[in-house]
């Protein structure tokens, strides 16, 4: 036990530096990715906080003997909750964002729609007034004219064994998804991970991911578009 304990200290020390990372609930997220690197991406749907910090915490003091009645206090803290209040009215502030409420307990209704052209790397979300930086899905820019797609917000990022583990199922953050990712081109698919395949019409191939709990898979694609 006490083994297990360290192993996931050691997994969980970014996330206790972070202190509280944002999961997709139930959603539904495209990408479309034009020859002419114009692109268009969205999201709409759930996103959730969790107190990682806190979380570890409270889970690492019941599994290692602390009072459990104590521990298992689950009531929203007010001071957190205004802070959320606050950082969905900061994300309205940022371009795409149609609509950012807080709907209580971690829980926001988002959504986010942009356009632009790929110059340059493409993360999302990231909001520097609100300290998010968990990057739901990055887009890459790579030598010979091809692009990297990684969603690794669309993966469950801890089993609820591990959660278990640790005495608090709020760090399983996996169990939230239930969602969508569709990626959608007229590049050449040099590589991906979809278990359901592709499919193509008009010239365009459109690839899509589901998203569940149990979802261990980054969603990932390789495509190459005209420079």
């Amino acid at each position: 036990m006490r083994f297990a304990l360290r192993y996931l200290l050691v997994i969980m020390a970014p996330l206790l530096l972070v202190g509280c990372v944002v999961t997709p609930g139930k959603f539904v997220s495209a990408l479309i990715i034009n020859a002419d690197r114009t692109f268009t991406y969205s999201y709409k749907g759930e996103v959730y906080a969790v107190d990682t910090a806190k979380a570890v915490a409270k889970g690492l003091g019941t599994a290692t003997g602390q009072d459990v009645a104590e521990k298992a206090d689950t009531k929203p803290d007010p001071a957190t909750e205004r802070k959320r209040q606050e950082i969905a009215a900061s994300l309205m502030k940022e371009a795409g964002y149609r609509s950012a409420t807080y709907a209580g307990n971690g829980k926001y209704v988002i959504d986010y729609a942009i356009a632009g052209v790929l110059t340059h790397n493409f993360v999302y979300p990231y909001n520097a007034d609100a300290d998010v930086v968990t990057p739901f899905i990055a887009v890459e820019l790579r030598a010979g004219g091809t692009v990297r797609v990684r969603a690794p917000g669309f993966a469950a990022p801890l089993d609820g064994a591990a959660a278990a583990q640790l005495g608090d199922q709020s760090l399983d953050m996996g169990k939230y998804l239930d969602g969508s990712f569709t990626l959608d081109t007229p590049g050449t698919i040099i590589g991906h991970n979809s278990e359901s395949g592709s499919t193509s019409a008009n010239g365009r191939t459109v690839i899509k991911w589901k998203s569940t709990p149990t979802t261990k898979d980054v969603p990932s694609a390789v495509i190459r578009v005209t420079q």
